[in-house]
């Protein structure tokens, strides 16, 4: 029998280590880290991954977005605009929460 928590922190780890690999002006979705882990349902799992994320500084969790480009993550960072505020340091313009030119600044994870 499996331990749930234990599935759940490998899981994580899992999208923590595609989270990193995210290059610098680059943003991918929560949906494509779910299918490069072969879990193509658990976007939802993913997000959660993020959710727990705060606390790892090397884990860039601002460049993960949802399927059209926008910020969905953004109140789990401190401050109003924080997410948008990192994306922007890296070139990325954000308007009303919205990714501009998301599809030139998608990144899409290789299959783990």
């Amino acid at each position: 029998m499996t331990n749930k928590k234990t599935e759940n922190n490998n899981f994580f780890e899992r999208v923590y280590a595609i989270v990193r690999q995210i290059p610098e002006g680059k943003v991918t979705s929560y949906g494509a880290i779910a299918k490069a882990l072969g879990a193509a349902r658990s976007a939802r799992m993913v997000g959660w991954a993020m959710n727990a994320s705060h606390n790892l500084e090397d884990v860039p969790a601002h460049r993960v977005v949802n399927r059209k480009g926008l910020l969905s993550g953004k109140h789990h960072f401190e401050g109003t605009n924080l997410m948008q505020q990192l994306l922007e340091n890296e070139g990325i313009k954000v308007v009303d929460n919205q990714i501009i030119d998301f599809e030139k600044h998608f990144w899409e994870p290789k299959l783990q």
